[in-house]
């Protein structure tokens, strides 16, 4: 039943995020934008971490999912260090997937031979 759940919620999540795209004039980052500050302010309210208990990787793969770990990071540095955990928690709690989207981005453009559009 894990599966399915994470199947039909992460989704949901990108047939919502498509009809965004379609239905509005909002250009793709932004909408990436929005989604990491949705996941932050869910993981503020503490309202997205029994969603992810419910979902698994369908709540947790999606940039909601990133802004999530983000606020958790912040949060947790904060409690250790103060102040300045507003600015460490982020990046420590998010540098081993934006490390690996890094090396698996080269690693794919090595293997792949990208072309420039015409």
């Amino acid at each position: 039943m894990d599966y399915v759940n994470a199947f039909w919620v992460g989704g949901l999540i990108c047939a919502l995020v498509q009809i965004l795209m379609e239905k509005t004039k909002l250009l793709p980052g932004r909408i990436m934008v929005l989604l990491v500050c949705l996941g932050v302010l869910l993981g503020a309210l503490q309202i997205y971490e029994p969603f992810m208990k419910f979902a698994g990787a369908g709540a947790s793969v999606p940039l909601t999912g990133f802004g999530n770990t983000l606020w958790k990071g912040v949060k947790e540095a904060v409690d250790e260090n103060g102040f300045l955990g507003i600015f460490m928690g982020g990046f420590k709690a998010s540098a081993v997937g934006i490390s690996a989207a890094l090396v698996f981005g080269y690693l794919a453009s090595v293997i792949f031979q990208p072309k420039m559009k015409k």
